[in-house]
């Protein structure tokens, strides 16, 4: 497989990510597998500088827009950190079937492991303009209302959306668009 044409060119700057669960599996469906990525980009913002402007969180997927003191290095950290942690939780729960997925669908090359839990990379993409900003900051806050989970963004309790309209959410959110 080639090079990902995706590349953190700014490491400092904000970037739209996404990070997908391996072969698009449903962990984020329990409050305990979300707070794990709650609990992780929170210690980010303190330990990274991590610079939240907008998030969602879905059931195997979650789309960010962030910045941190190296972008690159917090997101290899975020995936490293929640995928020993969100393992842990499935053993603890004995969900087998998930297990098992996640050992037939974890790419060859990985033989540190007998799981996967993320994708490989983080799709990053500059945000090189307000008019970008606010695009994604749409897209990410429409995501749950485009599936057809909500009427309204607001109503999503793991997104930024809530935060956007004067609501504290469940992080700490930039709001200079």
């Amino acid at each position: 497989m080639g090079k990902s044409r995706y590349k953190v060119v700014e490491p400092t700057h904000p970037h739209f990510m996404t990070c997908t669960i391996l072969h698009w599996l449903p962990l984020f469906t329990n409050k305990e597998s979300v707070q794990i990525i709650i609990d992780s980009l929170k210690h980010l913002q303190k330990s990274d500088n991590l610079k939240l402007f907008s998030y969602v969180i879905l059931e195997n997927h979650l789309h960010l827009i962030a910045q941190s003191n190296d972008i690159g290095k917090s997101m290899q950290k975020f995936k490293s950190y929640t995928a020993y942690e969100l393992l842990k939780l499935l053993q603890k729960n004995n969900a087998q079937t998930l297990l098992k997925q996640l050992s037939f669908h974890k790419k060859a090359h990985r033989t540190e492991s007998t799981y996967q839990i993320w994708e490989e990379g983080f799709h990053p993409k500059l945000i090189h303009s307000d008019a970008m900003m606010k695009e994604k900051i749409e897209y990410i806050h429409h995501n749950p209302v485009k599936r057809g989970y909500i009427e309204k963004a607001v109503h999503w309790r793991y997104s930024s959306a809530r935060d956007y309209m004067g609501i504290d959410g469940l992080l700490e959110v930039e709001r200079f668009w």
